[in-house]
């Protein structure tokens, strides 16, 4: 009986001791429309392992351009990483989204050109926005693609030298190509987003021409950059994986404006080709850009769409009379 006893005892300690069962993780499948500097967050929460802490398995998927904002739309994606000007646009047209998360308040896209050419045109870059942009004049840079945010930059930044933005030829490519495309002079410059951009400015064979984290124009911030999007019902049906999802890029963008250091060493794995220096100086771009609030306001939303505007993407009469139900700041408190 003792025996009996002491073998029960034993038996509950161990059973008693085990931890509960773990809460299966929620599948999720997030599109991007490209590597770069404005998805730092995402690649900070892979990084850290946040999307397995806070119940998350996320599936990341890059899908060019407009397309992943097609995928959210089209049901094949829960999430998109967009910027806000995609958002506002999709609702002017009839397909409203439901930002959750921006995780970029400055436009981190910026405008470089070969520094020969800056050189022979006695290019000030301490002079006002609207004279340095006049270098823009009769030459050809590459985009991430037409009609995207960062061929938006090129014409806002056109027009700020008084050109029109129509006259800039454009040569649409990847990252990694425009810098291929510098060297062997076949562009001249470059609109693009961290961290091609800073490539050459580090090692001194580019300049820069403009930079919307460092406030060319400072009237577009804040700004709904880059921002976390999903269908409204999502929300509405698996509201845990938003809560989720929120929570996990809250914490992401907290270590990114902490901890230089480590997003530098999470960073180095997604972006081999660069130096240190070089995703180092990026980085310190991307934490002035990256808000202390994750929320998205009605006022970053409405410069996106006054971006749009600018960029002659879409016209004023289209413009929202209201954001309402377009954000949430329901998944970031």
């Amino acid at each position: 009986m003792i025996r009996a006893a002491l073998a029960a005892v034993a038996a509950a300690l161990v059973f008693g001791a085990a931890p509960a069962r773990a809460e299966p993780l929620e599948d999720a499948t997030m599109a991007v429309p490209a590597v770069g500097f404005p998805f730092v967050a995402s690649y900070v929460a892979d990084g850290l392992g946040l999307w397995e802490k806070h119940g998350l398995r996320v599936k990341t998927i890059v899908i060019a351009g407009i397309g992943s904002t097609n995928a959210v739309i089209s049901g094949s994606a829960e999430f998109a990483q967009i910027s806000g000007l995609s958002l506002t646009r999709a609702a002017a047209h009839g397909q409203r989204l439901l930002a959750i998360v921006n995780t970029t308040d400055k436009p981190i896209t910026e405008i470089t050109i070969r520094k020969d050419i800056a050189d022979a045109a006695g290019f000030d870059p301490k002079a006002p926005l609207a004279k340095r942009a006049q270098i823009l004049k009769d030459r050809t840079f590459a985009i991430g693609g037409v009609n995207t945010v960062v061929h938006a930059y090129l014409r806002i930044v056109a027009l700020a030298g008084g050109l029109d933005p129509e006259s800039i030829r454009v040569a649409p490519m990847a990252g990694d190509n425009m810098l291929a495309g510098m060297q062997t002079k076949a562009i001249d410059g470059m609109s693009t987003v961290l961290p091609w951009t800073r490539k050459g400015t580090v090692e001194g064979t580019t300049v820069l021409v403009a930079s919307g984290a460092e406030g060319d124009p400072a009237h577009l911030t804040p700004l709904a950059f880059n921002v976390v999007a999903s269908k409204p019902d999502t929300c509405e049906k698996r509201r845990s994986l938003c809560v989720k999802m929120g929570r996990a890029f809250a914490e992401a963008m907290a270590y990114i404006r902490n901890d230089a250091k480590g997003t530098l060493a999470i960073l180095k794995k997604t972006f081999k080709n660069f130096d240190d220096a070089v995703l180092a100086d990026a980085i310190e771009v991307v934490r002035k850009s990256t808000p202390a609030s994750p929320a998205v306001t009605n006022e970053a939303l409405a410069n996106a769409e006054n971006f749009n505007v600018e960029a002659r993407l879409m016209k004023a009469d289209e413009k929202l009379k209201s954001y309402d139900g377009l954000f949430t700041d329901a998944f970031v408190k």
